[in-house]
């Protein structure tokens, strides 16, 4: 780590396992021009980065260059070297990642670049919202960045569960972390307002707690502190740290979310994401579903 990447005051006064993963609002203004830094911008709302983002971060599209676009899957070891040489940025940079919806999809793609085995990361603290009312630059000129060489070594398996590990928690009674709204977890609902991926059922996975990620943040969207944290999931919802841990929501973006506060935050040793969520949980037959609170 260089020392213009060292973990900042301000970040560390908060107790968390690994501070070294986040940035300010503050110290990204600084350090717009730094050759070393790549900032790349990952929205819900695929078309906030035309009308203005971080003098600059490239944008990158959730729905086509994060996922692939025939089968349900994450992007291709390919298609992932690709999307990164493109975006100017090679093994050894450090990547600044920052979005709408408290960075949603941003924790996402921090999710797949460290499945990958990026090492140089880091979440932009509060997203766009707290660049935006902070009142800071946007442009809409968009960035021509030299194409860079990037391979792939190891991928970090570990961080990802899939459908054969949920139902093993299932059935050895490890946590399940349900970061959707309570209506989602109930079955009241399929889907937040608006959102079109959906399942055939509402519910959750048996056993799973129910802690919304939103829970995790204050109302500046920034990340509450480690004490905050330790209350919410291992004190009131016995979600600690000795086991394997697996989150999920809906599609895979808030669970990721979560799974960085889980990991990186308090420093859980297994903790992973299960990307195909509730509309692959949802649609599955005969999979065990569980209504109501």
């Amino acid at each position: 780590m260089s020392d213009s990447m060292s973990v900042l005051p301000e970040i560390a006064e908060r107790g968390y396992a690994h501070p070294e993963t986040l940035v300010t609002t503050a110290w990204v203004a600084d350090h717009l021009n730094d050759s070393d830094l790549r900032l790349v911008e990952v929205d819900v709302d695929t078309s906030a980065y035309d009308s203005g983002h971080i003098p600059g971060a490239v944008g990158w599209n959730w729905q086509t260059e994060l996922m692939d676009t025939v089968r349900r899957d994450i992007i291709s070891k390919q298609a992932f070297e690709n999307l990164l040489g493109e975006s100017g940025i090679s093994n050894d940079d450090t990547i600044i990642l920052y979005g709408d919806n408290n960075n949603w999809f941003a924790a996402y793609a921090f999710w797949e670049l460290k499945y990958y085995g990026h090492e140089k990361l880091r979440l932009m603290d509060g997203g766009r919202a707290k660049w935006e009312a902070e009142d800071r630059g946007l442009t809409t000129d968009k960035p021509s960045p030299k194409k860079a060489s990037y391979k792939i070594g190891a991928v970090l398996e570990e961080l990802r569960a899939l459908r054969g590990d949920v139902y093993r928690a299932i059935e050895v009674d490890l946590p399940l972390v349900d970061v959707r709204s309570p209506d989602e977890f109930t079955g009241k609902i399929l889907a937040p307002p608006g959102l079109s991926e959906t399942a055939q059922r509402g519910g959750h996975i048996p056993g799973a707690r129910s802690i919304p990620w939103s829970k995790a943040v204050a109302e500046d969207g920034t990340f509450r502190n480690q004490v905050d944290l330790e209350r919410l999931y291992a004190k009131e919802n016995n979600v600690s740290g000795d086991r394997e841990v697996i989150a999920y929501c809906r599609i895979g973006e808030r669970s990721s979310h979560s799974w960085f506060v889980l990991k990186y935050l308090l420093g859980y040793n297994d903790v992973k994401n299960y990307d195909g969520s509730w509309t692959e949980w949802g649609n599955l037959v005969g999979a065990p579903i569980e209504k109501g609170s």
